[in-house]
């Protein structure tokens, strides 16, 4: 039996930053999941980190799940070349049904969309929504000045700190799998009544 969540989500961006190293993670990580058996769910992009996590997967056997809202489609390049792509009418319709398909959440690098959809995973587990790991790369540093605006908001009270356990940070894509078999098991059940 695996040690590994069946399905993960991964949040990064839909640009390849100025670092090649987080393309390399991100091509990493793809590899990494599809030769775990583990099932890609992402946001159905071509382009960027994300367009080379799905790659990598599709290329090594994987299998990738894409979910793209039909305005992004032509903007994101959408990915036609996975094992399913969902074209949905909204970013809260795609969100939901990433978070409803997958056990785990990893985020690599990324821009506005990925903060986005990282703080509304957090949140949700933060109200008891559901139990997932959210497991947080910061390659290079790439996260540590949110990390430390997270514990500013515990500081100045507006957070516990039990919510910062609610991130598994890591500095790396081996860390991540070490992460992932290390969780236990997690009540994956997501509360769509409650979102």
């Amino acid at each position: 039996m695996s040690l590994f969540p069946r399905t993960v989500c991964v949040f990064c961006g839909s640009r390849p930053g100025v670092s090649s190293t987080w393309l390399a993670a991100a091509s990493a990580l793809g590899q990494g999941l599809a030769e775990r058996g583990i099932d890609l769910v992402y946001g159905g992009g071509s382009v960027g980190l994300m367009g080379a996590s799905a790659a990598a997967a599709m290329a090594h056997g994987g299998k990738v799940v894409g979910i793209i809202p039909r305005d992004l489609e032509n903007r994101e390049k959408g990915k036609r070349d996975l094992t399913e792509l969902h074209v949905v009418e909204s970013m809260h319709e795609r969100k939901l049904m990433m978070a409803q398909r997958s056990d785990a959440f990893i985020v690599l690098p990324g821009g506005l969309g990925t903060l986005d959809e990282m703080f509304e995973s957090l949140t949700w587990r933060q109200l008891r929504f559901h139990n997932k790991p959210i497991i947080l790369a910061d390659i290079e540093g790439y996260w540590q000045p949110l990390l430390d605006l997270l514990q500013l908001i515990v500081d100045k009270g507006f957070a516990d700190t039990e919510h910062l356990s609610l991130l598994t940070i890591v500095p790396s894509v081996d860390d991540i799998f070490e992460a992932l078999a290390s969780t236990g098991k997690h009540d994956t059940a997501f509360e769509t009544a409650k979102v």
